[in-house]
């Protein structure tokens, strides 16, 4: 039973820590780019690595349902 929840607190503190750097990034690229608009008056940015391309789409499909996630868990702490 130790070893059980043992290894569930792993995974849970593995998937926030996760899920927070996905956030983080996002937000630290969201303000990256802002600059970029706001010096040069626009922002272009072009990927031709396929993997690449790839990971980022998944790390920011994970970044949205973890973040619905927190929200809903949230919300359901106010009640």
């Amino acid at each position: 039973m130790k070893t059980t929840t043992t290894r569930d607190r792993r995974i849970r503190v593995l998937f926030h820590s996760l899920g927070l750097s996905c956030l983080g990034g996002a937000i630290f690229l969201q303000i990256l780019v802002f600059t970029d608009i706001l010096q040069h008056g626009y922002f272009m940015a072009v990927e031709n690595n396929p993997a690449v391309l790839t990971f980022e789409i998944v790390l920011t499909a994970f970044a949205l349902i973890y973040f619905t996630y927190i929200y809903r868990r949230f919300i359901r702490s106010i009640k």
